[in-house]
């Protein structure tokens, strides 16, 4: 059971799911959030985060900034896909300006320091780009061994990616810092192949709308996240794929295999791609833990009854 958690976020939408998510479980302390670049600028994902905090009263819970660009890659953000500043105007109107500030720590610092605090009893939710755990790793190789495990959001073992044919958003930001990740910090891997059908149905958005103004926005949260870039309403529901992961660390929806996994680094139309050795052709030892498949009703269960820790009464 997971007793500590550390999230590193870029909200974003579905970043904002994954973090009411952790606050609404009282059986996890939540010792921070950390920020990246990624769905929007950082400076606005960190306000982001802070204004969800104080919006749920717990501006108690630090906040620090990281990573303001991927390591070789040009910045790709995905306004387009979460809004202006990566909020939807309905949530955004709903949300408070902070009145609170990050921390002066940065993020790589903050996660350092609580890796030693807390030790094995510390897991890590990456959900964004990986730079700021890349960072983490390469100022402390032994941050990997000392928390009781890192879990990253993105990939496509499988499945085809969602920014590319090949690559999932958050690998394909900074491709390099996932690829230092995956090498090097024997991390849990939650990707497309378990996200993309664990689409929370329409009638999740009924569940929370008219409980408050945390209930509504949950609600225009999935409503906004039911459509594409185009607008256009997708039948199914809302693809939450940060929230599944929640769902990994909270719950027991997924099944997992250790796995030998490589994130191509080369630049081109691959770039970012998770080159995932099924059959063992590479003949290397795992390095890491993939998600492969996911109990659809049981994951779509924890998310919302996660999301209802802080929901008033129906």
């Amino acid at each position: 059971m997971v007793e500590k958690l550390l999230l590193d976020v870029d909200p974003g939408i579905d970043d904002a799911l994954a973090i009411l998510m952790a606050l609404g479980n009282d059986d996890v302390e939540v010792v921070g959030l950390t920020t990246v670049m990624g769905n929007t600028t950082v400076e606005n994902t960190t306000t982001n985060a802070l204004a969800l905090l104080e919006f749920v009263d717990r501006a108690d819970v630090p906040v620090a900034q990281g990573a303001g660009r991927p390591f070789a890659d040009e910045l790709v953000m995905a306004e387009y896909v979460h809004g202006p500043g990566g909020m939807p105007e309905t949530v955004r109107e709903a949300l408070p300006d902070p009145t609170t500030e990050p921390i002066e720590a940065h993020a790589v610092e903050f996660i350092l320091e609580q890796a030693r605090e807390h030790g094995d009893d510390l897991t890590i939710a990456a959900v964004g780009p990986q730079t700021n755990i890349a960072l983490a790793v390469a100022r402390d190789p032994t941050l990997p061994d000392r928390v009781a495990d890192i879990y990253q959001m993105g990939g496509a073992l499988k499945t085809t990616g969602n920014v590319t044919p090949q690559a999932s958003f958050n690998f394909y930001v900074d491709a390099a810092a996932a690829a230092r990740v995956v090498q090097d910090a024997w991390p849990t891997v939650v990707g497309l192949d378990v996200t993309e059908p664990a689409y929370l149905p329409p009638a999740a958005q009924e569940r929370f709308r008219g409980r408050g103004a945390y209930g509504d926005v949950i609600a225009d949260i999935l409503a906004y996240k039911a459509q594409g870039p185009d607008g256009v309403v997708a039948e199914d529901g809302s693809i939450t794929s940060d929230a599944v992961v929640l769902a990994g660390v909270l719950g027991d929806p997924l099944t997992y295999e250790d796995a030998y996994v490589e994130i191509d680094t080369t630049g081109g139309p691959s770039n970012g791609a998770t080159i995932y050795d099924e059959h063992g052709v590479y003949e290397e030892a795992p390095n890491c833990t993939v998600a492969l498949d996911v109990d659809i009703e049981r994951c779509r269960e924890v998310i919302l009854s996660n999301l209802e820790g802080l929901a008033g009464p129906p």
